[in-house]
């Protein structure tokens, strides 16, 4: 499944295109907004999200069942420039698995973190505080790069209790959302 500029891509860049003309794949085309059926329990719909677009789009996207919605989001330059609301997104599903990749500012030593695009938790934490507890009860951060502290589960961070001040939580590896019976 690939959104249009990744199609082109794969279609014109070796080796990739050799796997399309061989018919080792197949290019299954989705368009942003639209829902698409994988099987008769599960769809998913692609949403343009503002990160790195050298060289194809990039997607957040809704997965869901007849009983639940996950919203599955790991990048994204800020929350400010996305075409709609974040905050609103995360009403609509049951889960929001959001950027988490880096902690806070000064994370990486010797590089200005306003030039990397990713929200920071600290920053995400803040921003979401003001909605209600059911809704931030469904936050979970994720992607964390390997210098963000709270990647290790066993370590201490004042981040920790913060987050779980604030209702919201660290995704785990190998965490199971269920989207239905």
């Amino acid at each position: 499944h690939v959104m249009p500029r990744m199609e082109k891509f794969l279609k014109t860049n070796g080796p990739w295109s050799q796997l399309v003309e061989l018919k080792n794949i197949e290019l299954k085309p989705l368009v942003a907004d639209q829902k698409v059926r994988l099987n008769e329990r599960i769809a998913v719909t692609p949403i343009l999200v503002p990160h790195r677009g050298e060289f194809s789009e990039t997607v957040a996207f809704i997965v869901e069942s007849a009983e639940k919605k996950i919203l599955f989001l790991p990048d994204i330059d800020r929350w400010e420039d996305w075409d709609r609301s974040i905050e609103e997104v995360i009403k609509s599903v049951d889960y929001a698995l959001l950027d988490g990749t880096f902690l806070a500012d000064g994370e990486l030593p010797g590089r200005d973190m306003s030039t990397i695009p990713h929200p920071t938790i600290q920053h995400s934490v803040n921003r979401f505080s003001r909605l209600q507890i059911e809704h931030r009860q469904k936050i979970f951060f994720i992607h964390l790069n390997h210098t963000n502290p709270l990647i290790r589960a066993d370590a201490e961070h004042p981040m920790r209790e913060i987050l779980k001040e604030s209702d919201m939580s660290v995704g785990s590896q190998g965490q199971v959302f269920l989207l239905g019976k």
